[in-house]
């Protein structure tokens, strides 16, 4: 791990840090969006792309003269990783118990996946402020849905909002979007639009679902933000409220920064990272650190499209 001082390379627990780096939360839709990239610094430059791939260039060359050049992407607003620090406490009369009715469990393993479901969960509302922003796209970017337009309505029709964004997207950069985040609240209002139920009718399929919706509009993907936050009010809230996303990401090939693209999540060379764990005696309990240091950001919001207020 690049990063890290000998010091702190002989404190980190090797195996946990193994499985903590292997863990994704199932329910945790970010990454479609944003997908994890490796820096190897705490803070740069977003690498951005701009419109070089569809000019028309003077290409042709005469003997002698000097082949021309272009720049692929350049360094645009600056980030900041985020560090995420907690620190899960497994009880020792917890321990003994499972031990004692379920031998071999792992315990261990358990504790550090819960610790780093509650930092993933950061990550994923840190996003969904990103992507829900009306701020963050341009005037072709984006649209608020309102009255008889919203999904919620009989009389609305997702698909040609949908398709909307595709060619806004496509206008824009040259590629149509692969990805799909639909809040919780827009996927229960799809379930029972019309004229939805009036388009699957003839798939043989009795209800809505993301593959059936992914097929419907030409995606790759289509993906249910389903998770939840509790508010200072201790009310729980809906992490991507009513919206729907659409973007080209390069899901699969997050390392390949050479093609234009929604959004990454950066995150530090080798984190998330589990310390090696101490036993608290005052607590009685055994206690695992986790780290990780990341920062989601959007690369080419032109590459993605908003459904602000669709339910």
């Amino acid at each position: 791990m690049p990063q890290m001082s000998t010091a702190q390379a002989r404190v980190v627990d090797a195996p946990l840090t193994t499985v903590a780096q292997g863990y994704q939360n199932a329910q945790l839709v970010y990454p479609l969006l944003f997908p994890v990239v490796s820096v190897a610094a705490r803070g740069g430059k977003i690498l951005t792309f701009g419109t070089e791939a569809f000019r028309l260039y003077n290409t042709g060359r005469s003997p002698g003269q000097n082949t021309k050049r272009i720049q692929i992407g350049y360094l645009g607003a600056p980030y900041v990783l985020e560090q995420h620090a907690l620190e899960g406490m497994l009880p020792i009369e917890i321990r003994d118990e499972a031990e004692a009715t379920m031998p071999g469990v792992q315990l261990a393993t358990g504790t550090v996946n819960t610790t780093q479901d509650i930092i993933q969960l950061r990550t994923e509302f840190a996003a969904a402020g990103l992507a829900t922003n009306l701020a963050n796209y341009g005037a072709n970017n984006k649209v608020t849905l309102s009255g008889t337009s919203k999904w919620t309505d009989p009389n609305s029709a997702p698909s040609k909002d949908v398709e909307a964004g595709k060619e806004a997207i496509r206008a824009a950069t040259g590629r149509r979007p692969d990805t799909g985040v639909v809040s919780a609240k827009a996927f229960a209002a799809l379930k029972n639009n019309p004229s939805i139920l009036d388009r699957i009718k003839y798939t043989g399929r009795d209800s809505v679902t993301t593959d059936l919706l992914a097929n419907l509009w030409g995606l790759q993907r289509v993906a249910v933000g389903d998770a939840v936050y509790e508010d200072s009010t201790g009310t729980m809230q809906d992490v991507w409220g009513g919206d729907v996303v659409l973007g080209f990401t390069a899901v699969g090939s997050a390392a390949d920064r050479g093609r234009p693209t929604y959004g990454y999540t950066y995150r530090l060379a080798g984190y998330p990272i589990v310390e090696e764990p101490y036993f608290d005696r005052s607590a009685k309990s055994w206690v695992y650190p986790v780290t990780d240091e990341l920062q989601p950001v959007i690369a080419g919001a032109a590459a993605g499209y908003l459904i602000k207020a669709a339910a």
